[in-house]
């Protein structure tokens, strides 16, 4: 039998040692076959020595030993006999037999730490067995920890403190933290190779050591651990510190909050980011109204680029722009909604409709709603706004639609379809809304009926003029305060009026026409009767053929309602006429408009005339026949006595009335007069009969 030589032995493992030979010392007397250890069965050894797991049995000679490492057979032998143990080649080296059984490890490896069992075994006698612990160790060395992550931040995920050795295992791990020993809790947790910090907090920060132990070596080995955090709540102050501040003041905000490391800080107003800032604080200086408002802190931790940021409003009192503005809209149709508007201004204006409430203002931009009525149909609604630096005012005046009238255009689409759109807008406050019937029946938006998104323009889709599409329509404009109806009549294509404007040469003429408000005309064709248009350069002598039929020479748009027409000759006579057009329909034409010379008498009127002459004087001469009878008969009634006039009064009415030039005898006397014409009829006398006795006859001569 041989023991195991150790260097050093516990109490505890010599106790247990005694016991096990008790115990197969007590079952050898009631077994044949028996084995015990005669040293301990525990056995803790460096890498390199040479071990030996010692053992002793009884009962029986030359048994059959076997020798298990874990579950695994490694050596089986008869104690005794001479043929060789039988040993697995990767162990040869390593283990040896000895004659009574014991197993021996000859430089002894860290993987040979494990768990040994010895069974003997004698035919007749049954079966023995012992089981030994044995583990093999370094010295501990090059002890390293590590954390994870490598920055930690409070309140984020664990931090993980893992250590490693270049060699060596440890039977005890002690881990301290600022040289308190730390133990398994909530906060934290101590694994086979690590410690774990739950939930770290800035208390966390500071020094960790781990204490390493096995039967050979301890080793201490430390590590800092930093918690980082921050930034904290900012702290933002305004010096001085005031409610509001005017234009030209002067003021500094400051900002600052806890967090490792110190958090960077930066100002930032309407999202630009302030460049003068010096260690939290900002310098504001001869502040200006375009100056007010929120001043924004922002703090970053540079290390874990967490971000906090607080605002601060800086008031600056302005004035509001401009004036108040009113305006009144409808709710529904059967509410009107009063708004005033005031925009601008620190702070804004309290406004308010003190003849409709005296309990609701707004600020800045204020609505009132209320029931329509007839009173408030043309009266003026006063707005007041007040505010610290001015007080001010408004008015809106909300009226009923009034009479309007209605107005049709028509087009043509892309798809050749006649878009007639009639428009309908009463002028009304708040703006009308119009719906739109046809008859009895009300439109709607569909295929061929389309309205507007403001409702004044009902939009009709037809590929022709029919009678669906030329009916009567009707628009109702309807605001809370009131409404207006009026009815349109579609016609078919119509001229309502044309005329025709020449130039000063007659080379060239402006036809011009008009249409009814109602009318739908999609084009017009312009139409011409005589010779054929000049072209440039010819003359009018190769156009001397007349066109008795008119034909078509332009065609204008349905918006059009003007021609011009060049080149015409002067000498020629021309027919103008336009006809109107709806797709396919054809209106009537327009009165034709003649320019030219004219073209002589036609037939008809050569033959009027030629019956007219004789009339004509058969007509004259009654007619002079009628006058002369007159004439005959009033002589006939007034004839009287006449008397000779005298020389005198003959020659007065000479003087007077005869102006030719007398004719000169050769003497250069006048002749005597002709007293026969004294027996003139009394109608024919220039002045009335004397009365007195006339004087002797004188004879009178004139030299000239």
């Amino acid at each position: 039998m041989m023991w195991l030589k150790r260097s050093s032995v516990s109490r505890g493992q010599d106790l247990m040692a005694v016991l096990l030979v008790l115990m197969f010392t007590f079952q050898g007397v009631h077994c044949d076959l028996g084995i015990s250890p005669p040293g301990p069965t525990l056995l803790n050894e460096k890498v390199g020595s040479n071990v030996t797991l010692a053992v002793s049995f009884s009962g029986a000679s030359d048994p059959v030993v076997r020798w298990f490492m874990g579950s695994l057979p490694v050596v089986t032998w008869t104690i005794g006999s001479s043929t060789p143990p039988d040993i697995p080649s990767i162990h040869n080296e390593v283990l040896k037999i000895e004659s009574n059984g014991s197993l021996t490890f000859v430089n002894v490896q860290l993987n040979y730490s494990n768990n040994y069992t010895i069974e003997l075994t004698k035919a007749g006698l049954g079966t023995a067995s012992s089981m030994f612990i044995l583990k093999v160790y370094e010295y501990i060395q090059n002890v390293t920890i590590s954390t994870s992550p490598d920055y930690a931040v409070e309140g984020a995920q664990n931090i993980t403190l893992q250590y490693s050795t270049l060699q060596g295992a440890a039977d005890q791990r002690t881990w301290y933290f600022n040289g308190a020993e730390v133990t398994t809790n909530s906060h934290y947790s101590i694994e086979q190779k690590s410690l774990v910090i739950n939930r770290p907090n800035r208390n966390d920060t500071g020094r960790y050591t781990l204490v390493l132990t096995n039967p050979f070596s301890t080793v201490p080995t430390h590590t800092n651990v930093t918690v980082l955090y921050g930034p904290d709540e900012p702290l933002l102050e305004a010096n001085p510190a005031q409610p509001f501040y005017v234009s030209g003041d002067s003021l500094s905000l400051s900002c600052q909050a806890e967090g490792f490391p110190q958090p960077a800080v930066a100002w930032t107003f309407g999202g630009q980011t302030l460049p003068d800032s010096r260690q939290g604080v900002l310098n504001l200086t001869d502040v200006q109204t375009s100056q007010g408002g929120v001043y924004t802190c922002i703090l970053l931790n540079e290390k874990t680029k967490e971000k906090r940021q607080k605002d601060v409003t800086v008031y600056v009192y302005e004035r509001p722009t401009g004036n108040p503005l009113c305006s009144v809209q409808s709710v529904k149709n059967n509410g009107l909604q009063y708004l005033c508007r005031w925009p601008g201004g620190t702070p804004e204006a309290q406004l308010s409709f003190p003849a409709l409430s005296n309990t609701s203002s707004g600020a800045g931009d204020f609505t009132l709603t209320t029931i329509p009525s007839s009173d408030l149909n043309g009266e003026t609604v006063i707005c007041t706004a007040d505010h610290p630096l001015q007080q001010n005012k408004c008015n809106i005046t909300a009226r009923s639609p009034v009479n309007f009238l209605p107005i049709a255009r028509t087009t043509v689409d892309l798809d050749g379809k006649i878009v007639v759109t009639i428009h309908c807008n009463s002028e009304a406050l708040p703006m009308a809304v119009v719906s739109w019937s046809k008859g009895s029946e009300v439109i709607t938006n569909g295929t061929k009926y389309q309205i507007s998104s403001d409702t004044t323009q009902l939009i009709i889709r037809e590929f022709n003029i029919s009678s669906s599409l030329l009916e009567n329509y009707t628009c109702t404009c309807q605001n809370p305060l009131g409404s207006q109806r009026r009815d349109t009549r579609l016609l078919g294509p119509t001229i309502s009026d044309s005329s025709l404007f020449p130039n000063q040469d007659g080379t060239i003429i402006t036809l011009t026409w008009e249409v009814p408000p109602t009318s739908v005309v999609t084009g017009f064709d312009v139409q011409m009767k005589g010779p054929d248009i000049l072209r440039d350069g010819h003359n009018a002598s190769q156009s001397k053929g007349a066109s008795k039929e008119f034909r078509s020479i332009q065609s204008k748009p349905g918006s059009a309602r003007s021609a011009d027409i060049s080149v015409l000759d002067p000498k020629s006579t021309y027919r103008f006429r336009v006809i109107p057009s709806a797709g396919i329909t054809v209106g009537a034409p327009s009165n034709a408009h003649r320019i030219g010379p004219g073209e002589g008498l036609s037939g008809p009127a050569i033959a009027g005339i030629a019956a007219g002459i004789p009339c004509s004087l058969l007509f004259l001469l009654l007619l002079i026949g009628l006058i002369c009878l007159c004439v005959y008969c009033y002589k006939k009634k007034h004839r009287q006595t006449r008397y000779p006039m005298s020389r005198a009064v003959e020659k007065a009415v000479a003087t007077q009335l005869d102006l030719t030039p007398h004719i000169l005898l050769a003497g250069g006397l006048k002749p005597p007069p002709d007293y026969n014409r004294l027996h003139q009829a009394s109608s024919e006398r220039s002045v009335a009969l004397p009365r007195f006795v006339p004087p002797p006859p004188v004879r009178f001569a004139t030299t000239v």
